[in-house]
């Protein structure tokens, strides 16, 4: 799947409510994981299926995050959804912290600070000595 986001995803690990309509109308609810999130959107991993473009909302422990179903696919273990944000809706790490919270840029500079620790003085400030 091609990537659509403006902002990094943060890859994560925590458990949310999620409910939607189904398409005969009928509201559902379940737990998902959530997998990772942007200011504009996240994937869940869940045992029942979401229509596409189905309203979604994601309930966080002192607020809700409501966006649209923009993919459904199985994979193995479960259905992954990929919810868009409805517009005005943002995540912010300051308002919910997921209990486990990577941002996969970092594990990129750390590759690279290994890789390039003796190259370091051909690359100039960009990567300061590993403490």
């Amino acid at each position: 799947m091609n990537e659509k986001r403006l902002e990094p995803r943060m890859l994560c690990a925590d458990l949310v409510e999620v409910r939607w309509h189904d398409t005969s109308g009928e509201l559902k609810s379940c737990y998902a994981n959530l997998e990772d999130i942007s200011p504009s959107g996240a994937c869940l991993q869940m045992d029942l299926p979401v229509p596409n473009e189905a309203p979604v909302t994601i309930g966080l422990p002192e607020k809700e995050l409501e966006g649209r179903a923009r993919y459904c696919v199985f994979h193995e273990i479960g259905y992954f959804i990929g919810v868009q944000f409805d517009p005005g809706v943002m995540w912010h790490q300051q308002e919910f912290e997921p209990m486990h919270l990577l941002d996969p840029r970092e594990l990129v500079e750390r590759a690279l600070r290994r890789v390039c620790k003796d190259k370091a003085p051909l690359l100039g400030s960009r990567f300061p000595p590993e403490q």
